[in-house]
C-alpha cells in the first residue's frame, strides 16, 4: 500500500473524519503526487525548496490564497504523520505559507440607498413613534458623523466627569471616546441635529420617575443604556423596511459616510480625522473604494466600455 493510501486510513479509523473531509485530503495529496511525479521526487524525498515552487505554480494558475492555505494543511498533517511513522526527519512543509489574500473592500452604501434609509419613516399605524424617532436618530448620527456603534453607545445627554461622550448642540459637535480611550470631537450636520433635538423632546417619554436619574443618550423601552448588539438588530430591521436589497449594520454606516465624504472632497487628511484613524494607511482603503466607484461610473457611461 502506498504512503497516501496508508495515510488516508490512518485519518480515516484514527480521527474518524467525515468522509467530505477524506474526499478533499484525498485531493489534495493527489495533488502532492503529481507535483512530486513532475518534479521526479519520491514523497519522503519532498523538500521546503519543492513546496515554495508548487505553492507558486497553483497562485500563478489562479488558485486563491486561502484555497492554497487549506491544501498546505491537508500537506502539512500528512508530513507530521511521515514524521511520526520514522520515514523523514523534518517537514518540508512546516514553515510555508500561503499568499495573503487581499484584504476585502470594507462595504458601504451608494449615496442613493444611505439617503433612502436616513430619509425613511416607519408608517406610524405599523410602529412604535418613540422607537422611530430615535432610530431615526441613531442612523443620522451613525451615517452623517461616521461614528463607531460603541461611540454612539457611550454618548450621555449632557457632559460630566463620568461621560464617555456627550452631544454639543449648540455647538453641532459630538465628543466622543474612540478607539485606544481616544477622545475626539465630531462636527454633526444639519440633519443629524434636527434627528437629535426630534429625539430629546420626546426622549423622555420613555423615562419612569425612578429612571429620570439615566444619562444615557439612547435607551431602550426599559429605560436602560441601548447595546451595541440593540443597535445592530435596530438597524438591520430598519434597513430592510426600507427596502434596501442587504440588511445594514452599523459599520456599514461609518464605512458608508468615509466613502461619501472622500468622493465628494478627496480630502483624505479630513476623512481621517472625523474617522479618529491614529494612522493614514487605515483611511486610505477608501481611496479604493472611491475608484470602484469612479470605475463604475465609467461603465456605465463611457461608449468604448459599455457592453453591446
Amino acid at each position: 500500500m502506498n504512503l497516501v493510501a496508508r495515510y488516508l486510513d490512518h485519518v480515516r479509523f484514527e480521527k474518524r473524519l467525515a468522509e467530505r473531509t477524506l474526499t478533499l485530503y484525498a485531493l489534495d495529496l493527489e495533488k502532492l503526487s503529481d507535483f512530486a511525479a513532475q518534479a521526479n521526487v519520491a514523497l519522503e524525498a519532498v523538500q521546503t525548496m519543492h513546496i515554495r515552487r508548487w505553492v507558486a505554480q497553483m497562485h500563478s494558475g489562479g488558485r486563491s490564497g486561502r484555497g492554497i492555505a487549506l491544501i498546505l494543511s491537508g500537506w502539512r498533517g500528512f508530513y507530521v504523520w511521515l514524521g511520526r511513522e520514522g520515514l523523514i526527519t523534518s517537514n518540508p512543509v512546516q514553515d510555508v505559507r500561503a499568499p495573503k489574500a487581499p484584504k476585502p473592500l470594507p462595504k458601504a452604501l451608494s449615496v442613493d440607498d444611505a439617503v433612502q434609509l436616513a430619509e425613511y419613516k416607519t408608517p406610524y399605524e405599523a410602529g412604535d413613534p418613540w422607537l422611530d424617532c430615535r432610530d431615526a436618530a441613531l442612523v443620522e448620527l451613525l451615517y452623517g458623523c461616521g461614528l463607531r456603534v460603541g461611540e454612539v453607545v457611550g454618548l450621555d445627554v449632557q457632559a460630566s466627569a463620568t461621560a464617555k461622550g456627550w452631544m454639543d448642540l449648540d455647538g453641532c459637535e459630538a465628543h466622543v471616546l474612540g478607539k485606544g480611550s481616544k477622545r475626539r470631537s465630531v462636527p454633526v450636520g444639519s440633519k443629524a441635529l434636527e434627528a437629535m433635538q426630534a429625539w430629546l423632546a420626546v426622549r423622555a417619554q420613555g423615562l419612569t420617575p425612578a429612571m429620570a436619574e439615566q444619562t444615557a443618550m439612547f435607551i431602550g423601552r426599559n429605560g436602560t443604556r441601548l447595546t451595541a448588539q440593540a443597535i445592530w438588530q435596530r438597524l438591520r430591521q430598519r434597513s430592510l423596511k426600507a427596502g434596501l436589497s442587504t440588511p445594514v449594520h452599523p459599520h456599514m454606516l461609518r464605512h458608508s459616510f468615509a466613502s461619501h465624504v472622500l468622493q465628494s472632497s478627496q480630502d483624505l487628511r479630513g476623512v481621517q480625522e472625523l474617522l479618529g484613524h491614529a494612522n493614514i494607511t487605515t483611511t486610505q482603503v477608501y481611496t479604493r473604494l472611491d475608484f470602484q466607484h469612479l470605475a463604475k461610473a465609467y461603465d456605465a457611461a463611457h461608449p468604448r466600455a459599455r457592453k453591446k
